[in-house]
């Protein structure tokens, strides 16, 4: 299998890596944008979209070959029906933040895979929560810029660990790549194990 994962994320490679899997890395620009209100059906789309844009890529490369298997995901948190990106600034993710503290909230990762012409897509989500948080504790969490690039501007895995009381689901789903899911999706649409 020559697995190639469509995502500059750290810590989907981390997590790859973990697992024992040997893949190469390579983005190509797709459109992140999406009206889809329920958080499964948009992480999937999103997830599919990327992956069929690194499919293209490589095919236009010549790059594409017949053991190639294309992985992609995209993770998002929700909470009251409103979806939290990656912060745009410091303000931003002292808002979100604020928003979580104290709170369940879920957090969705869909995920896209590639073989032999055919795409599946599938999703996994997760419920978070957040112990109460101070206004000094939000700006000592800011301030170690952890919250950039992350999905509802925390990073479960780090920093961010001491505020968690508690999680209901997959672990890995809330760090960006849900395992099981993926070894499911592997395993029941392309009879493939990781």
């Amino acid at each position: 299998m020559n697995l190639v994962l469509a995502s500059a994320s750290p810590r989907r490679r981390e997590i790859l890596s973990t697992l024992g899997l040997e893949f190469t890395v390579c983005t190509a620009d797709a459109d992140e944008t999406c009206e889809l209100s329920d958080p499964g059906a948009r992480v999937e789309a999103i997830s599919l979209r990327k992956c069929l844009a690194v499919q293209e890529l490589l095919e236009a490369r010549g790059e594409l070959m017949p053991d190639t298997v294309i992985l992609a995901s995209d993770t998002l948190v929700t909470l009251d029906g409103v979806f939290l990106g990656k912060p745009a600034d410091e303000a931003d993710a002292r808002r979100m933040l604020r928003m979580l503290q104290g709170r369940s909230h879920a957090v969705a990762s869909g995920l896209a895979i590639w073989k032999d012409g055919r795409t599946v897509a599938a999703h996994e989500l997760t419920q978070v929560t957040f112990a109460p948080m101070t206004e000094e504790e939000i700006g000592i969490y800011v301030s170690t810029g952890e919250s950039f690039g992350k999905a509802g501007a925390y990073a479960v895995q780090g920093y961010a660990s001491r505020y968690i009381a508690g999680i209901r689901g997959d672990y890995f789903n809330v760090v960006g790549l849900p395992v099981r899911r993926l070894y499911e999706t592997m395993r029941d649409g392309f009879g493939m194990t990781l």
